[in-house]
This record gives structure tokens, sequence and C-alpha cells, in this order.
């Protein structure tokens, strides 16, 4: 088993003993030993074997136990004893938002309750408002609750979908008769959530039933739900819904421009094809036939470009597809060059072990350079974040000079100093000048009070983005995709200052976040604003988590002049120091 999955585990066991009532230090050990686990850079079968694994802080004899169990066999009878004492519906009910391990064991303990269907009764009845520590306004957020899972149940988040795409392409990549492959649909628009999986391969006829037997037996099919000649939908064990078509390779660029999507940008290709004589489905194009008219000549289509090219387009990216004027602009071939991967040299909010990072300021900036780049920025939580170790004014001194001692050393690298100030509730910030003046760049971001109108949030924020010493706005929209809404904010009138004030704006890159959304980043960038793409990164890993928001500033039209960390160390440098004035 991967150490990803291990990790995983120990913090389940966690929230399982939780559930159950157990001594709370044994729970949070698991808590800390995931978070331990998750930072181990070595070589974790072989620390394993070597029982070097117990000198990991925070992994004790007992945890050692468990996670040698997964790495060699796969499986925990401690992890499937602590799962069997809990009935499966009340480990559902963790995903519904603002339900901890603690009330859902009260709820399981007084009210019986053992499933959502069963919780939500229990809400409607007016029974949950008659329990310590509930009441009626707490029964009505669980109710809203319950429907906000619900709508989103059957979605992925954008990692995962990738990873399950990836392992059933690679497993198909070699079979014979095979001649080109893709995925498809939203995966390939790069949606920040993702409904189900869409695979296109092209091969010969005679390889068809071959191909389909491979893939419905692949080891991460749960469940055959069809099985066809040119299509197959299975079931994954990450709980998503993946479908294989099979198509010739003189229909493969037709069947990919469809399957990709979107609809909407599905009507508008086959609307101007009509204009030009020209049927436009998934297989081909055909000329229509109209009296006293003579037919179109059939364009020779054999890749994608090809295709946009018969209607008169230049080639539009599938990130694009979203019918927010990519037809104009194709038309008029004045699409931008959009954001590449490796555009970006660097990353500015970073988290190291001064406030709720796992590895120090050495190791991150180690990491940093592994991946190419020419600087990175450290942002640790201000003070009033003390749930993730925020800084004291003394901590940040230290911090500071460490990162000085740090850059007289480095050779062709940079730290940026920075911090993740807190926005007050009156849209103050967390720190006085005199603090704030001892970094090269301010974050701000909302880490409370989210249930604030949205003329209150706004205004909060709007009055932090006028400081002076502030360089960026962090997450502005505080969402966690599949789990928790963004907070009500006028995003439209946040851009507005941003850009008056001259003010960058994040897209924290985080997959659970991607949050400047993909809809407000071309609004921004057509109003001047400045873009940093941010990992928010915990640990060493964590920094490319930047690759999804490359995605998120694609589909919203951004190009490597938008992204001020696509710019060298020196433009950064003189960006920073001009935003504050």
């Amino acid at each position: 088993m991967e150490k990803k999955e291990i990790v995983d585990i120990l913090e389940e066991m966690g929230t399982l003993l939780e559930l159950q009532g157990a001594n709370p230090f044994k729970s949070r050990a698991f808590h800390n030993a995931s978070r331990a686990l998750e930072g181990f850079t070595g070589d974790l079968p072989a620390a394993v074997q070597s029982g070097a694994i117990r000198e990991v802080k925070g992994i004790g004899e007992g945890i050692a136990k468990v996670i040698g169990d997964l790495v060699t066999a796969g499986r925990s009878r401690d992890y499937e004893d602590a799962r069997k004492g809990i009935p499966a519906g009340v480990l559902d009910m963790l995903r519904i938002q603002g339900l901890g391990p603690k009330r859902i064991r009260l709820l399981h303990q007084k009210l019986k309750i053992t499933s959502i269907d069963a919780l939500e009764k229990a809400a409607k009845d007016g029974r949950l408002a008659k329990l310590e520590g509930f009441g009626k306004k707490t029964e009505e957020n669980i109710l809203t609750n319950i429907e906000a899972l619900r709508k989103r149940s059957d979605k992925s988040l954008f990692p995962v979908a990738e990873e399950a795409a990836s392992r059933m392409l690679a497993a198909l990549k070699d079979v014979k008769g095979i001649l080109r492959t893709s995925v498809a649909g939203s995966l390939r628009r790069r949606k920040e959530v993702i409904g189900d999986v869409d695979l296109l391969v092209s091969a010969t006829d005679a390889s068809r039933q071959n191909i389909m037997k491979q893939f419905v037996s692949h080891p991460d099919v749960e469940r055959v739900i069809g099985q066809g000649d040119t299509k197959s939908t299975v079931m994954l064990r990450q709980g998503i819904s993946c479908d294989l078509r099979i198509v010739s390779d003189q229909e493969f660029p037709f069947a990919l421009n469809y399957f990709t999507g979107s609809k909407e940008h599905n009507v508008e290709m086959r609307t101007r094809a009509r204009r030009l004589g020209l049927s436009l489905n998934e297989y081909a194009f055909t000329a229509v036939e109209e009296k006293g008219k003579k037919k179109t000549k059939i364009p020779a289509v054999r890749s994608e470009e090809d295709l946009y090219k018969a209607l008169g387009l230049a080639y539009v990216p599938p990130e694009l597809r979203e019918m927010m004027g990519e037809f104009e602009a194709a038309g008029e071939h004045r699409l931008p060059k959009l954001l590449e991967p490796g555009d970006l040299r660097g990353t500015l909010h970073c988290h190291t072990t001064y406030s709720d990072g796992l590895h120090t300021l050495e190791q991150m900036a180690g990491a940093a350079k592994d991946l190419g780049w020419e600087y990175l920025g450290i942002a640790d939580h201000s003070k009033a974040a003390a749930y993730a170790g925020g800084l004291s004014a003394d901590a940040v001194g230290k911090q500071v000079r460490a990162i000085d001692a740090f850059n007289e050393k480095a050779d062709g690298f940079t730290v940026f100093k920075g911090t993740e100030c807190d926005i007050l509730t009156d849209g103050t910030l967390d720190w006085p000048e005199k603090v704030l003046s001892l970094f090269d760049y301010v974050v701000i971001s909302v880490h409370s009070q989210f249930r604030m109108s949205e003329a209150e949030m706004t205004k909060r924020v709007v009055t932090a983005l006028r400081h002076p010493r502030v360089t960026m706005l962090g997450h502005p929209t505080g969402r966690l995709l599949l789990s928790r809404d963004p907070y009500p904010i006028d995003m439209m009138q946040v851009i507005q200052v941003a850009a008056e004030y001259g003010k960058a704006i994040e897209i924290n890159a985080h997959p659970m976040r991607l949050d400047l959304d993909w809809r407000l980043c071309k609004h921004a960038k057509e109003s001047g604003v400045k873009i940093f793409i941010n990992p928010d990164a915990h640990s060493m890993d964590g920094l490319r988590d930047t690759f999804y928001g490359v995605g998120i500033a694609r589909k919203g039209w951004l190009t490597q002049a938008d992204v001020v960390n696509a710019w060298s160390t020196a433009d950064v440098r003189n960006y920073l120091k001009q935003s504050k004035k």
C-alpha cells in the first residue's frame, strides 16, 4: 500500500476512535501520526523493514505496527477492528459539513441515529433541537448541509479523477491494436470538480473485443455497469464512473472534440459547420444537401486542429471550451497563449514548521529548487491563527533572520519573506505596522467568522485590501470543494477594489480550493488585476499543487504576463516593492 493511502487510514483511525469515545490522547496520536507520516520523505518500505519508522517523531510502536501491516500486507487488523465497531452510515455522516465526531457520537448514543437519512428525519421532526448543544439553528444548518452533500455526492475532485483516468489509460497503452488514446469530458477541460471519467481510443476493428476485455478487467474496476464493442462503463474503486469509447482512427478527432465538450461549445461548432454547408457529428463531416446548391467539399481532418481550421477557427484549447468568448477570439485569431506549467518560476504562499507546515524552511526551499524554480515565498500564519500555530512577533523576527541567513548562502535561489495575515472581522489586519514592515509581501486571508452577511464580508475584505502593506488576497471565497460552500462575498466589488489599489489575487492551487474560481479569473485579467498561483503548501509535496492552479489559470484565459510568479526573480522583487507603495 502506498504512503498516501496509509496517511488517510491513520487519519481515519483517529476519527474512528473519537466516534467510539476512546481516550482522546489515543485518537490524537493517530491524527498526529498521520501528519508525521505525510511529512516523511524517506523510503517507507525500507524504514518499516529496518524499524527506523519508529524513530519518526509522532509514530510509536503500536502505530508503527499498523503502518508495517499496511505496507507489507496491504491490510491491518487494528484498522478493520476499528471500523467494525462503527455502522457504515455513521461514517457517512462525517461528510456533512459542521458535524464532527463528537456530535455524531452524541446523535448515535442519544437518538440511535445510524445514517444520513435517519439524521434528516430526526431534524425534520425537530428532535435534534432538543439535544444539549444543538438547538433550532443547528438543526436547520444540518438540513441545509445534508441537501448540499447530496448535490455533490456523485462528484470527485480533479486529482482523484485524473489519477483514476491515468491508471486506466496506462493499462491500455500497450494493448495491441490501439492507435490513439485520450481523456475527454470535463477532465480534459480541467474542470475543478469531475462527474465521471471519459476515455477515448482509436483502434482497429479486430482489436476492439480484447481492448474492452482489458478495460473491464482492470484491478481498479469495482463493478461493470455495461459492456459492448464500442462503449463500456465501469464503476471504479475510487467511486467514479468511467466510460471507454472505441472509434476508428478517422473518427478520432471528431469524437475527441465532441466528447470533450462542453455541450454548449459543441452546439456552436455544429452551427458554424452548418453555415458552411456541412453537417458535423461525433464521427465525421458530411455535406448538407440543399436543392440547387453544389455540395460542399468535405475537408480532410486528421486532428482537432484540422477540425477547427475547417470551420475557419484557430484551435481552441480544451480548457477554453466553455462558451466564454472562445469562438469570437478563435475566429479573429486572437486567442491568448495560455500559461503552461513550465512557465512558473516560483510560488509565494507556503508554510513551514514555524507554523503548521510539515517541513523546514531549508526542506521547502530544496523541494522548490528540485522543481526548477528560482524562488520561494514563505508565508506562515499570523498570531490570530492559533489553531494553525500562528507566529508570535518574536517568532516572526526569528524567522526573518533565518531567511536572511539562508539567502546569504543560497546560490542563485531566493526565499522571499512573507506572512499569511488574518483579516479580522472589522477588516483590520492581525499584524501591526511594525511587524508588517518586516515582510517582502503580505497575503491576507479570512479564516474565521464565515457567516457574516455578503455586505459585511465584502466590506471586511475590501477594507483589508486597501491597506498599503497588502500584496494579495488569499483563497478569496474560502470555499472547500465538495465540502464547504464559499462564504457570501461580492467578488466583482473585490476585484474592482483590487484593480483600483494595485493588489493581486491568489489562485489557491490546493485541489480542495482552486480559489479564485476560473470564471472570475477572466474578469480579473480584464480588470488589470495580477494573479499569483500559490499551492498553500504545508509540505514539500504540496508545492506540486501549483499544477492544478495552472489548469484554473488556463481556464481563466491567463497568460505568463498575467501571473506574477511566472516572472523572473528580479521582476517579482520589483513587483513586491511597487505593491507596497
